[in-house]
């Protein structure tokens, strides 16, 4: 039951981890089998990839503390390659830890009220929220304190351990829905109607095999009612879903096969026996404690720089520096996309940096966002100039996020156990293309997605250019869709093209995709806007001019 007392960052934490020192002993010592370990690790994040044991960490709703920050610099020089990978959920995976040093790991973790608990297994996973939360210009409300209510609450609760499949739970504040709510389990979009506050709850997407897109399952809910009616939702789906078949557990499964009306009836009749158990004072008051921790910093007035931008710098302000609440300030996107650069990738020592920059320039804060980037948030524009120095300085002045290679990308057949190609030298090699074409500029704001396998850990499916890698008789593949997206007006699955290409062929497709593109848009025309009033045929045969 959640109330104010409740903290699984604390106490609970340092159980946990004591519980997996004497799991990973048992395991090295041969007491226990890998098949008898297995469960155990991952109920802790920890998975066996390709070549090592890999630890996936949740950074809910995306936000870091610069201490947080400091002790996954360390945990990456200590015990892996110096290297972090920022994935499109909000986590962190470290790709070469020692089993024997995981516990070693937890425990500082813990020390910094971080975890790795339900990163992984049938449970609610990391809940994911608005990269710019409580600072964003078009926020009706900071998202953050209801999905931290979210997270305590669903975090070791005991009737949601073992779901007929993993589930995810993504919230956001803003009408611009940087949370991609509509490819969640549950999504949680905060509004506004005459005046009160609620959520419109959606319910049912998800990418991977089956790709759907949510659907909206109740349109307004009280904001106080949040919490019973997503444990209403998980109760329907946890006596209905499929449990013969892990490719059809999904609930987006569950509702399309029951119909969303079905579905609704029997989330309404759980709701009517669960929401007196809500109605206590207990969650209330965490909320009241999360409003608190999470209230507006005090930002002191600053002037607003006059003298126009130019050079790198102006490159970089037009890409990086994204709009603020308050007109002398402004939140500042890091891509972790530099040439040649694994998408997602930041050493030791730039996390480490960055958490001194996020300190000196913002408010001690840092944010992971869906497209595997971060962002210091709070930053006066008076600072600006001298933070762009301070990140060209790290490699980390890279003026290219949004743009065609700012490319998402999940670590793919070079670590992953369940991918069937590789993601990451395709993204470098795209990168590379779009940069030496001149496309990377003259496209503009364009969302390219790669995926290694069918789960989708790329979102290839809501990219403006979504690239999915299979193997084909023991061959890499790869297969393009266009005009997806994860916007709430504009949300789509992407469209295949057609037949897939070579490894090799893949770039040299994309130039000639961006190129038409290029030739055919109309003035500030965006891709998938052209996307939409072309039709995939006018783009098709640039991607295979030998079939026109």
């Amino acid at each position: 039951m959640l109330d104010a007392a409740h903290n699984p960052d604390t106490e609970w934490l340092e159980r946990r981890a004591a519980q997996f020192r004497d799991q990973v002993a048992r395991r090295l010592d041969g007491r226990l089998t890998e098949d008898e370990f297995r469960p155990l690790r991952l109920m802790n994040g920890v998975y066996l990839q390709l070549h090592a044991y890999m630890l996936r960490i949740a950074i809910p709703y995306g936000t870091l503390s610069t201490q947080q920050l400091r002790a996954l610099a360390t945990i990456a020089e200590r015990w892996d390659k110096g290297i972090g990978h920022f994935t499109t959920r909000q986590n962190i995976q470290f790709n070469w830890p020692k089993l024997s040093d995981i516990p070693d790991i937890l425990d500082h973790l813990a020390s910094v009220g971080m975890h790795a608990v339900q990163t992984s297994g049938n449970t609610i996973r990391n809940v994911t929220a608005d990269p710019f939360a409580g600072a964003a210009a078009d926020e009706i409300e900071d998202p953050r304190p209801w999905a931290e209510v979210i997270r305590l609450w669903s975090t070791d609760h005991p009737e949601f351990q073992f779901l007929p499949r993993k589930f995810k739970i993504g919230v956001t504040g803003a009408p611009a829905d940087r949370a991609m709510t509509a490819v969640h389990d549950i999504g949680l979009r905060l509004v506004r109607r005459d005046g009160v506050v609620g959520f419109t709850v959606l319910v049912g997407g998800g990418l991977g095999r089956t790709p759907l897109l949510a659907q909206v399952i109740r349109d307004f809910l009280p904001a106080a009612e949040v919490l019973p009616y997503i444990e209403a939702i998980l109760a329907a789906y946890n006596m209905a879903g499929r449990r013969d078949n892990k490719y059809k557990a999904r609930i987006k499964i569950t509702v399309a096969e029951m119909g969303l009306e079905a579905f609704r009836d029997q989330v309404e009749a759980e709701f009517a026996q669960r929401r007196a158990d809500f109605s206590g004072g207990g969650w209330r008051d965490v909320l009241a404690a999360q409003r608190l921790r999470f209230a507006a910093p005090l930002l002191v007035q600053r002037p607003i720089p006059t003298a126009p931008a130019t050079g790198a710098y102006a490159a970089w302000a037009e890409r990086s520096v994204v709009s603020h609440p308050r007109a002398d300030y402004a939140n500042v996107i890091v891509t972790l996309k530099a040439p040649g650069a694994t998408p997602g990738d930041a050493s030791a020592q730039q996390m480490r940096r960055l958490a001194e920059l996020a300190d000196r320039f913002g408010q001690g804060e840092v944010r992971v966002t869906q497209e595997q980037n971060l962002v210091i948030v709070h930053v006066a524009r008076a600072d600006l100039r001298a933070l762009h120095r301070a990140l060209q300085s790290l490699g980390l002045a890279t003026a290219n996020a949004g743009l065609g290679t700012d490319i998402v990308a999940c670590p793919g057949m070079d670590y992953c156990t369940l991918a069937t190609a590789r993601s990451i030298p395709i993204a470098q090699d795209i990168a590379a293309a779009l940069r030496e074409s001149g496309l990377e500029a003259e496209a503009g704001a364009l969302a390219i997605k790669i995926s290694g396998c069918i789960n989708a850990c790329g979102h290839h499916h809501i990219g403006d250019i979504g690239i999915l890698g299979l193997d084909r008789a023991g061959v890499e593949n790869y297969q393009i869709t266009l005009g997806g997206d994860g916007s709430p007006d504009g949300a789509a699955l992407g469209e295949r093209a057609g037949p897939g290409f070579a490894a090799e062929a893949v770039a040299p497709a994309i130039v000639r995709l961006l190129r038409r593109y290029v030739e055919l848009r109309e003035p500030g025309e965006r891709f998938n806007a052209a996307f939409r009033r072309l039709g995939l045929p006018a783009f098709r045969t640039a991607l295979y001019p030998e079939a026109a």
